[in-house]
């Protein structure tokens, strides 16, 4: 529906002329190539009429009852794919009837050749290449948002929201009805759409916004009542009026969702594990309930939710100083979601280009692992996530222009067992916490201009003094953003954010803050920081402003932001980095009516630099991207970067700066005609880095086949192998270390090879009834050799420890001696960091929507890993280990039962 774009790449400066003339030759390539201009599309209808019915439909997918009959049938329909602006190449009829309690959408989807409709099975939301039909309202007529219903050809449901008058996310499920009826003409849709899903004001007489899409997949083929031209944007705000919907008012709104689980582990243990004797069975109950406040506001609550139906998240090496960042995956969480968005609103393009925007709220934050530590213990079972008591949301329109959300929730305090020589005891490893967000948006002028607020509170209460000296006892963070279109056709649109955060603790917990990965306020060589052992809160402030040109052919976007060293979300929120300074520029040529070779093709070219709060440049670069589609269908995306050397105060982790080599890094993929039974995908990346810093290449696969209608599997294996001399490994106090501050870096060289996949089976029975197994296998190796410590500041030279004619290395120890056994230098304890490790997990989710909005899970989990201390990449002995590996298997089955009264 529309495209919401965050790249953060490695990009930097260059000449605006070299930018505007690699855009030129591409421009130049495909006019010669013979692109035409866009017809422009005939004039929409400015209204759709919706008549009243006495009685209601039976929503059967045949549109046999006679108050079809009655209803003027809408026709006009206009192709945006593949040849935009011309008539559909199929007739389709689209009839609106309504009554007290819900709207009906009936379409007739006429096809000449009905052998050729594209029919596949799916699981809900889950998008398969099909012909299929969507209807889009916009309620409350605000022109930004609204909701989306769909079927396709075999009766796969789509439903989700519309935000930011382009944007689309499925993660909200209504409950509503719709059937479709495959015949000798095409096929029909019969919908029934409650007005208990939709949110609208009160009113004698309503007017909504409306538009409706059909697609025929054998032709990549998209239709719409209205569409936007592809060299514009603004999805909602086209929309037609749905008139004649009088005498409906919203009704009173109440679900209750109860649900109750039965679990059953096997787990793998140590022999006399008093915890774990390698079964455990539980059960639980809870409920979800959602509860109208008049017509405009829904609450939205849990109580001890369950979320064992959730797919397992990938696993992964992380070697660098970022946290992994995992998406949200938990139904309560997911849902209006969106409303929380912060800091983009207005624009359709955000680039990065490695300015990582804080995400002010995270919602897996709320029942994460336990934080706190565990005294020594021989044995101990630690849960492994924090339970939540109960959760509640409430979203909305207030005043009819105000977005209101905000969401509260409270996780119990959890507990360890703890087993040291016989003796049990229990301790506290995470604290009770309280979780709150707000979010207020005022939209104005017809969301020409908007202004908003966030704010997000954790606070924690404490049982065991321990936890206080390794948790924040409370965190806060606020922030304003907005936009401002400047011209009133909305091509140019200024958008920006500011914010404040505050965290507080005791001295000891502050102290190690200020010195993890996001702020290192223990750097030696920056007067921009300071360490501060006395300090019980941590302040900080980022903001960004931004301009985009988001209509045309040629497109700008362009933003400057900061991030100070001291901004900290991360209690409620994530957040990449700290103490930067951020610029980019960036051009963008599209090219979207077909030519002799291409049917399109979308250039961008930029520039960026960051800086840290004391004025070094962290990172530069030029950057190029490209996306074309053959004619065939098949499409290529590249990127090439070039970056130019810089500092960096990350890689050693809160010691002395260092340099970035120059390098340059390119991707490049290739994608399939995905109509076909058969889709692939292949993509390889290289980079390489001067002084031999940096230099690898991966390989990444994709590969769908369908067999049938209802069936599709996928495979997409991954192989990269990459070198870098300047691992990091550890830090050691030496006050003979002069040179660099009375501290010793210690670095090696790591060759680094990762083979994994992902695989997935979705093999759907009914639209109903489907059955999706996803595994992900994946090994992992690391060869680290050449240990050395970093010879001075502001520089990419190291000391090689045995090689350098004064210091030694003990191979079979992992011990080096920085100057010799006469020197006075304590050596230095390395280890053996060499790893391989080996992974398998996955799950198994058979779900069944046995009543609308009630649901039967049967789950299967199975994980198993293993590791050893070895350098080398053996996948034969690799693979041998990880299937000798004892399995840790969960099962488990969940019943909900959806509760309208």
């Amino acid at each position: 529906l529309g495209e919401r774009c965050f790249y953060p790449l490695t990009v930097g400066p260059g000449m605006h002329a070299i930018l505007a003339g690699l855009l030129l030759t591409q421009a130049t390539s495909l006019t010669s190539a013979g692109a035409v201009t866009a017809p422009a599309p005939d004039s929409p209808p400015a209204r759709v009429q919706a008549f009243r019915i006495a009685q209601p439909i039976v929503i059967d997918g045949v549109l046999d009852e006679a108050q079809w009959s009655t209803a003027t049938p809408f026709t006009q329909f206009t192709q945006r794919d593949p040849d935009e602006g011309q008539p559909a190449s199929q007739r389709t009829a689209v009839r609106i009837l309504y009554d007290d309690g819900a709207l009906y959408v009936g379409a007739h989807l006429f096809d000449t050749h009905p052998d050729a409709i594209v029919a596949r099975l799916g699981r809900r939301d889950v998008w398969t290449n099909s012909d299929w039909f969507a209807v889009f309202l916009d309620p409350y007529r605000d022109k930004r948002s609204g909701f989306y219903f769909g079927l396709n050809a075999a009766g796969t449901q789509y439903d989700g929201v519309l935000y930011n008058d382009d944007w689309d996310n499925d993660n909200w499920d209504g409950v509503w009805q719709g059937k479709v009826e495959r015949h000798d003409g095409g096929w029909t849709v019969e919908m029934r759409i409650p007005y208990s899903q939709l949110r609208f004001k009160p009113g004698a007489t309503q007017v909504w916004g409306i538009n409706f899409k059909r697609e025929i997949a054998r032709n990549n083929e998209a239709d719409y009542l209205v569409y936007t031209p592809k060299n514009e944007s603004g999805f909602v705000s086209r929309f037609p009026e749905l008139v004649g919907l009088d005498g409906i008012s919203p009704p009173r709104r109440l679900e209750i969702l109860p649900y109750v689980t039965s679990k059953a582990a096997l787990l793998d243990h140590d022999a006399g594990d008093p915890f774990n004797d390698g079964s455990q069975f539980s059960g639980n109950v809870g409920a979800d309930f959602k509860l109208g406040l008049g017509s405009n506001l829904t609450v939205d609550g849990t109580i001890n939710p369950d979320f064992g139906q959730v797919e397992v998240d990938p696993a992964v090496v992380n070697l660098s100083d970022f946290e992994t960042f995992f998406p949200e995956k938990r139904p309560f969480f997911i849902e209006g979601s969106t409303i929380f968005d912060f800091g983009f609103g207005g624009a359709n393009n955000n680039w990065g280009f490695n300015f990582g925007t804080p995400d002010f709220f995270y919602s897996r934050r709320v029942g994460r692992s336990p934080q706190g530590s565990l005294p020594d213990a021989d044995y101990s079972d630690v849960p492994q996530g924090t339970s939540i008591v109960g959760a509640a949301k409430i979203s909305g329109k207030l005043a009819g222009s105000w977005n209101i959300g905000m969401m509260h929730a409270l996780t119990a305090r959890e507990m360890a067992d703890i087993d040291l020589a016989g003796a049990r005891s229990r301790v506290e490893v995470e604290p009770r916490t309280y979780y709150g967000v707000a979010r207020a948006q005022k939209e104005m002028d017809g969301g020409r201009h908007a202004v908003g607020v966030i704010t997000t509170l954790a606070n924690r209460s404490f049982d065991d003094p321990r936890l206080r000296d390794e948790v924040n006892s409370s965190s806060f963070a606020a922030g304003i953003d907005g936009w401002t279109f400047l011209d009133q056709d909305k091509v140019w649109v200024i958008t920006g954010w500011a914010g404040a955060t505050r965290v507080a603790g005791t001295r000891e917990r502050l102290l190690d803050l200020q010195q993890n990965f996001l702020h290192y306020y223990q750097r030696p060589d920056a007067d921009h920081v300071r360490l501060d052992s006395s300090r019980t809160s941590l302040e900080g402030y980022g903001g960004r402003l931004a301009l985009n040109k988001q209509r045309g052919d040629w497109r700008i976007n362009t933003a400057f932001g900061l991030i100070s060293p001291g901004f900290d979300v991360n209690d409620l929120g994530f957040q990449w980095t700290s103490d930067v300074l951020n610029g980019h520029f960036v051009l963008s040529r599209r090219w979207t009516q077909p030519g002799k070779v291409f049917r399109s093709m979308f250039a961008n070219a930029a520039v960026f630099r960051s800086w840290n709060f004391g004025g070094d440049v962290t990172w530069t670069g030029l950057f190029h991207s490209n996306f074309l589609q053959f004619l065939n269908y098949y499409s290529v995306r590249y990127f090439v970067a070039y970056n130019p050397q810089t500092v960096s105060f990350r890689r050693t982790r809160g010691g002395p700066l260092t340099i970035n080599p120059a390098g340059w890094e390119g991707n490049m993929f290739l994608r399939s005609d995905d109509r076909k039974s058969l889709v692939f995908g292949v993509g390889f990346h290289r980079s390489d880095y001067q002084e031999d810093s940096d230099r690898g290449w991966s390989l990444d696969t994709e590969i769908e086949w369908k067999p049938s209608s209802s069936l599709s599997l996928s495979f997409e294996p991954s192989f990269s192998r990459s070198f870098t001399s300047a691992q990091y490994v550890d830090t050691f106090d030496d006050a003979t270390a002069a040179s660099t501050f009375g501290r010793r870096y210690v670095f090696a060289d790591l060759q680094r090879t990762t083979l994994s996949a992902g695989f997935r089976l979705n093999w759907v029975f009914t639209p109903k009834l489907s059955l999706q197994v996803y595994a992900q296998p994946l090994v992992a190796s690391g060869d680290y050799t050449n240990y050395k410590e970093l010879a001075r500041p502001r520089s990419y030279d190291f000391t090689v420890y045995g090689q350098d004619g004064s210091s030694t290395f003990d191979p079979s120890t992992f011990t080096a001696d920085p100057d010799g056994p006469t020197g006075p230098a304590d050596p230095l304890d390395i280890g053996n960091q060499n790893f391989n490790f080996r992974s398998l997990r996955g799950n198994a989710v058979l779900r069944w929507e046995y009543m609308p909005g009630s649901t039967l899970f049967l789950v299967w989990t199975q994980s198993r890993t293993d590791d050893e201390t070895i350098g080398d990449f053996r996948f034969g002995h690799s693979l041998g280990r990880l299937f000798d590996a004892k399995a840790d298997n969960v099962f488990a089955i969940k019943v909900s039962y959806w509760w309208n009264p």
